[in-house]
């Protein structure tokens, strides 16, 4: 998901696709280790995904305690 697609999505739905993010991580990482993962470009992948949905959720936060 680009990080426009991501500024669009609702709060709670930003959370949830980082929780989803992160354990998809886990998995691959999981796989990685144990020597079943094909793909290697899909941890990389997911890493780059998981830091761009956070980086939204960081600016988001960042807008509101300037705001308040």
């Amino acid at each position: 998901m680009r990080a426009n697609e991501l500024r669009e999505l609702p709060e709670g739905e930003l959370t949830t696709h980082i929780e989803t993010q992160r354990r998809e991580l886990f998995g691959l990482r999981f796989q990685h280790a144990t020597g079943s993962l094909e793909d290697t470009s899909a941890l990389r992948n997911a890493k780059r995904e998981l830091a761009r949905a956070l980086t939204v959720a960081n600016q988001r936060r960042a807008t509101t305690n300037t705001e308040s």
